[in-house]
């Protein structure tokens, strides 16, 4: 494999995002002593750091990778919101079929650190499903989008958030699948079930036993084949890539199956993994039409990301020395 060429392809992509964005704020401190009013910690302020998170974690990924980003979601008229458009533009991502609402707040999850450790996370957030004059303007983004830029992928990011819909879902899946586009999508359990003819079903290990309500233990190959076994049933997709935590991931593409198996790193945090390994993934997939080197490859990303304290989008650089060092034999 010529990784070079391949990192070329992949920045050449135009890829569209729809789901869940949010904002990601750090407080970060010093615990000195405890409060005088309450048996809790005193963090002494130090800084304060804006990421961005959910589906714009995975554009962010995108992005980072190279390829042409574009988001479609529904953010709140508010200061989080700008911020939040703020750091995409500055990112390099396309911002423009994004959807301000007044009828909705921006998603801002607050976490309070110390010493690298979380101590407090404060979520300010909608999460009832999005209204049906909000949902047909989401489809009619996706539309306009299809008509000006035929996107290589679409990524499906839900966060339960309300963005994406039962109707969203079946409309979005069924235009992509009219102009020949891959979609891949990384579940929550409320809609698990609704993503039929999705491309890349890409949930973790305790989503698809929550999802099938499975009680088993036990996982190797022939179970995780049993998982791919269920869930095709109900979506009829083509490829399972279920990420298995420590123990790697596993896809499923038609007679093709295989688990494979983490590298060592040093984990720091494992905040928005699941973003990276999508987005590589989906990249990946999109221009090689070749699981087993997507499944490798965000294996590979989502290890390194881990590195990382708090959300992090991966270092192109970094991953293709990876993919040379582990892969290129």
């Amino acid at each position: 494999m010529d990784f070079e060429q391949l990192f070329s392809k992949l920045a050449s992509l135009r890829v569209l995002i729809v789901g869940d964005i949010m904002l990601d704020t750090y407080w970060w401190g010093n615990v000195e002593r405890i409060s005088p009013e309450a048996p809790v910690p005193v963090v002494a302020l130090k800084k304060k750091e804006l990421r961005v998170g959910g589906a714009a974690n995975v554009a962010l990924n995108s992005a980072s990778i190279g390829a042409h980003t574009s988001i479609i979601s529904v953010i709140g008229k508010d200061q989080d919101g700008e911020e939040l458009i703020r750091l995409l533009k500055e990112n390099k991502i396309d911002t423009s079929y994004i959807i301000c609402s007044d009828q909705r707040i921006t998603t801002n999850k607050t976490r309070i650190m110390s010493r690298n450790q979380q101590m407090m996370r404060l979520d300010a957030e909608h999460t009832s499903d999005i209204d049906t004059a909000l949902q047909d303007a989401v489809l009619q983004q996706a539309k306009k989008f299809f008509a000006a830029h035929k996107p290589d992928v679409v990524i499906l990011e839900d966060y339960n958030k309300g963005i994406l819909t039962q109707r969203v879902i079946k409309e979005l899946i069924e235009l992509s699948r009219e102009h020949g586009v891959i979609t891949t999508v990384d579940p929550k359990r409320k809609n698990f079930l609704n993503y039929q003819g999705v491309t890349i079903f890409k949930p973790n290990l305790k989503e698809v036993k929550e999802g099938l309500n499975l009680l088993t233990d036990h996982i190797d190959l022939s179970s995780l084949q049993e998982m791919h076994h269920a869930l095709h049933q109900h979506l009829q997709h083509e490829i399972s890539f279920i990420t298995l935590s420590e123990k790697g991931v596993f896809y499923k593409q038609g007679d093709q199956a295989r688990i494979i198996p983490t590298h060592i790193r040093n984990i720091a945090d494992v905040s928005g993994a699941g973003d990276t390994v999508i987005a590589v993934a989906s990249l990946a997939y999109a221009a090689s039409r070749d699981m087993h080197l997507a499944a490798e490859m965000a294996n590979i990303a989502g290890g390194l990301v881990c590195e990382e304290v708090g959300t992090a989008a991966i270092d192109k650089d970094r991953l293709l020395q990876e993919c040379e060092l582990l892969l290129g034999a």
